[in-house]
């Protein structure tokens, strides 16, 4: 089997792990301790994300974070015992929302034992596909600690490295500095990501509020309805279907040119509990729904832009020849517009595995679901906003001693800066 390498990384890595981990053990019936309901040789496709212990299922993932209270929470959770303890990384002070501190001081004396914890997963790996890291650009951790050390696992290692990362919202904001972490971070780890699937709070309390009924979601509503998008994603991996599709292949697909990596996500179908006995489930409405510019899981609107290539996903009780229609059916459609050089558009995944139910959870139980990841221009205007704020408070150079206090240089500011204006342009060239 292919395996692949969990990282979260920062508060918000470590709380979608949560979820995310929650969801896999559901799917494949491994208790909160870990023991396995079936005998693993039962179901192979377990040892992808996790790895046999004495008579238990751990998982090949590493949590770390600069400060302790995030890990604390699964440390002394449900899920406590499912875990390896040596595989939890915590630091005693944190990187106060500072790229500077994650990356140069308080970031970088833990970089080694972090590196050392991934070194010590991959050894259980016998063939590993890759990585998946999981961050939030905003913070001082998952900006600046992930910079440093994607920097050096790609020296390390010579597999694919996807990334799941929340995105600075238009009007939502947790962090005064978001705007100074989002793009030093892009510009670090722009030549050291392969893929990064980009997703923003706002257009996630959206969709809960929207088509879930939950008018005040919490973090844990917008991170579960994360966990099904990642786990359509590893679900070819995982689970036998008649159209696989693999980390790489996502990377060979979905990115045209090496800087522009950065997919958009979609999911459906999204509803609750409540309406699910009188919705209708078809293959076109899914893939109408996704192609809808209100479900998109990043603030922007798809019809201002081309798409590049679009990956459509799809698990459960989906026929080869009702895909076929529905794909060609958006083909025709006038919104929907592809670059010149795409002339096929859409790669597709088939999987027979339905979308596990959460106890509890805010989305009903449905016997099909699908994932669209769609490389398209129309997140240039997301650059241009995070670009526009930088330079409003650049332009001031507000807070930047804060950042130099930690040994970085303004030039560094001044170069990231030019970097995302030509990942702009470079956007701009992709699809004239």
């Amino acid at each position: 089997m292919k395996e692949i390498v969990h990282v979260h990384i920062g508060q918000t890595g470590v709380q979608i792990a949560s979820a995310v981990w929650e969801l896999y053990c559901l799917e494949h019936g491994i208790m909160p301790n870990g023991q396995a309901v079936d005998r693993p040789d039962k179901d192979p496709g377990s040892s992808v994300i996790f790895y046999p212990t004495g008579g238990q299922m751990v998982p090949r993932a590493v949590l770390v974070d600069l400060e302790p209270t995030p890990i604390d929470e699964i440390r002394t959770g449900a899920y406590r015992r499912l875990f390896n303890s040596e595989f939890m990384l915590t630091g005693k002070e944190d990187a106060a929302s500072n790229f500077a501190r994650g990356y140069y001081t308080v970031g970088n004396e833990l970089s080694g034992l972090c590196l050392d914890r991934i070194r010590k997963v991959v050894e259980t790996c016998d063939s590993l596909q890759g990585f998946m890291m999981f961050r939030s650009f905003g913070g001082g951790t998952g900006s600046g600690f992930m910079a440093n050390i994607v920097e050096k696992m790609k020296k390390d290692y010579t597999k694919t490295i996807c990334e799941f990362s929340v995105y600075p919202s238009p009007r939502v904001s947790t962090v005064i500095v978001e705007p100074y972490n989002a793009v030093l971070t892009t510009h670090s780890t722009i030549p050291n990501v392969d893929v990064s699937f980009l997703f923003d709070n706002e257009a996630l309390y959206d969709i809960c509020a929207r088509l879930l009924d939950v008018p005040n979601p919490t973090y844990t509503n917008l991170n579960r309805l994360l966990a099904q998008v990642v786990s359509s994603i590893t679900a070819s991996l995982r689970f036998e279907g008649s159209l696989n599709v693999d980390l790489i292949e996502f990377q060979t697909n979905l990115v045209p040119y090496p800087r522009i990596h950065f997919p958009l996500i979609t999911y459906a179908p999204i509803m609750p509990a409540a309406k699910a006995s009188h919705e209708n489930l078809t293959t076109g409405h899914l893939v109408t729904s996704c192609f809808d510019p209100s479900n998109h899981m990043i603030k922007v609107d798809p019809r201002d832009g081309k798409y590049m290539a679009c990956c459509l996903l799809f698990r459960g009780d989906v026929s080869p020849n009702d895909v076929n229609e529905a794909v060609a059916r958006m083909k025709s459609t006038k919104s929907i517009k592809f670059v010149e050089y795409s002339p096929t558009g859409f790669k597709v995944g088939l999987n027979y595995m339905p979308p596990s139910y959460v106890p509890g959870g805010d989305l009903a139980r449905v016997n099909k679901a699908l994932v669209m990841l769609s490389n398209t221009s129309a997140i240039t205007p997301a650059w241009s906003r995070l670009n526009n704020k930088f330079a409003m408070m650049f332009k001031k150079r507000a807070f930047v001693h804060h950042y130099v206090g930690e040994g970085m240089e303004e030039s560094e500011f001044t170069e990231a800066q030019e970097d995302l204006k030509a990942l702009e342009h470079d956007y701009g060239d992709a699809v004239n």
